[in-house]
């Protein structure tokens, strides 16, 4: 459920605003960008790219497949059944982003996007290659099931992922009343901070109601400034090596388990600090 959007309009805004930041950055006293992670993060986004069509073909197949045993069909152009099902699609995205984090079989895919260890623009389009081997997507697969059509989901779900590309940055602080409603650069900074108190925290897409619902919510302090990256984290700037690295740990401690139900908790317990 990870992927880039490919429209040349949004692309074109998407470098308007990194070199907005990288300014900005540079105004700041810093040196803008660390170039090369920045180029590690493009290398990453192009396998996705690249790749991301295998994985969509499929589940594509699988949502269409879902939809047409569905017993009831949802209009598409109802605008009362889009509110619903945005609510539900960020119902069920929640709980995607949030096994992501504590299944390490997701987490395989889903490491790669907390392996920058800057909070810049260009660090939002490191996502992984593998997103459709990981089976998070099954989890949207009621939504369909219950009449919403593919082409709702999915387009919400892309809106979702675009919305979010806009909060991996420093240079917009708190937001007033607006945080308490919507995901914001200040949770997100949160989410993909190491340290201890925010670890696992805003697994929000574009609303953070449900973090405050189910406990997971945690606010950036001024007192704790977020530290970025993995707990080990993740120097080199090979995008394969970023893409794929957390499945080489993970089949390594599997090959190192004593039992199969130990080879079986590396895979579906939770992730290995």
């Amino acid at each position: 459920m990870e992927t880039l959007p490919r429209s040349p309009a949004f692309l074109l805004l998407l470098a308007a605003v990194m070199l907005a930041e990288f300014a900005w950055r540079r105004r700041k006293g810093g040196p803008g960008y660390d170039l090369a992670a920045a180029a590690a993060s493009f290398g990453v986004a192009a396998g996705n790219l690249l790749l991301k069509p295998l994985s969509a073909g499929l589940t594509g197949a699988v949502f269409l497949a879902v939809y047409e045993v569905a017993p009831y069909k949802l209009p598409l152009g109802d605008w009362r059944v889009w509110v619903v099902a945005f609510v539900l699609v960020e119902f069920a995205y929640y709980w995607f982003h949030r096994l992501s984090h504590e299944v390490r079989w997701l987490w395989a895919s889903h490491a790669v996007h907390h392996s920058a260890n800057e909070m810049t623009l260009p660090a939002a389009i490191r996502l992984g290659w593998t997103s459709g081997l990981s089976g998070g997507w099954l989890l949207f697969l009621p939504l369909l099931l219950a009449g919403f059509p593919p082409l709702m989901v999915g387009g919400l779900l892309a809106a979702n992922l675009s919305f979010q590309f806009f909060l991996h940055t420093e240079a917009i602080g708190k937001l007033g009343p607006l945080e308490w409603v919507f995901n914001t650069p200040s949770h997100h900074r949160a989410h993909h901070a190491c340290n201890g108190r925010y670890i696992d925290r805003n697994y929000g897409g574009v609303l953070i109601v449900f973090d405050r619902l189910f406990g997971t919510f945690v606010e950036e302090s001024a007192d704790e400034k977020p530290r970025f990256g993995l707990a080990h984290p993740m120097t080199s700037k090979n995008p394969v090596r970023i893409a794929l690295h957390e499945w080489a740990r993970m089949f390594a401690d599997m090959r190192r388990a004593p039992s199969l139900k130990a080879a079986g908790a590396v895979l579906f317990g939770p992730p290995r600090a």
